[in-house]
């Protein structure tokens, strides 16, 4: 699971990231609000833990732009304040839990497994995309009434790009979510692989779903007239 820890204290954003590392999660850091909005943007985390008080972009507002973003990243926010009015307006702002400073790294971790538990309990309802439908229990995908058998990893990047429907995902998001590994730009797996899914999704006559974007990487939605 990796996890973006958005804080300008260099010692405690030290102290999260190696007490979280111990407890075998893959951790970044960002030191201020927009760098914070751009890492989001451009890669994949299962989690965000966000302090409130940043140099430029405080945290209630960056919350907010990745929540505008469409992004559902389970948001844990951090403040050295404990009012309440500071942990009502981070959960209306689209936070899911508030730690108050100082905290046991041990809290920190529990309440960062409660988290992931919650945001992964969804995964197992279908999802949709136009006329195309994956089941993640029963692992079975259909284009309208037409049953498609996919590969295990043809599946997977299936599943990740549905999940993501009408987001534009870069091919480093499917790196790391899809194979677990951090994209290499030599090489063209990913490509290929999009490929031989479009192959089998989208049959003559059928309308696109998996469109590219140039320089980027790959967005799953209905075709539409400029297309």
């Amino acid at each position: 699971m990796r996890i973006l820890v958005v804080e300008d204290e260099p010692k405690v954003a030290r102290f999260i990231q190696d007490g979280l590392t111990d407890q075998q999660f893959a951790v970044d850091v960002a030191t201020d609000g927009a760098s914070a909005l751009r890492q989001v943007e451009s890669s994949g985390y299962d989690l965000l833990i966000l302090d409130i008080m940043l140099p430029d972009v405080d945290g209630f507002d960056v919350c907010r732009r990745v929540r505008a973003l469409g992004f559902t990243t389970p948001i844990l926010m951090l403040s050295a304040r404990s009012l309440v009015d500071d942990r009502v307006k981070g959960l209306d702002t689209g936070a899911d839990d508030y730690l108050t400073k100082p905290f046991d790294i041990a809290e920190l971790g529990a309440r960062v497994r409660a988290l992931l538990r919650r945001h992964r309990e969804p995964t197992l309802v279908p999802l949709s995309v136009s006329d195309l439908t994956l089941d993640p229990v029963t692992r079975v995908v259909m284009r309208g009434d037409r049953r498609i058998d996919l590969t295990s990893k043809e599946f997977e990047l299936l599943d990740y790009l549905m999940r993501h429907g009408g987001q534009t995902v870069t091919r480093q998001m499917i790196a790391e979510h899809v194979w677990g590994i951090t994209w290499n730009r030599l090489t063209n797996v990913i490509d290929v692989f999009v490929n031989h899914l479009r192959k089998k999704v989208e049959l003559p006559g059928e309308s696109r779903l998996i469109h590219a974007v140039r320089g980027v990487g790959y967005v799953i939605r209905e075709t539409n007239s400029d297309d």
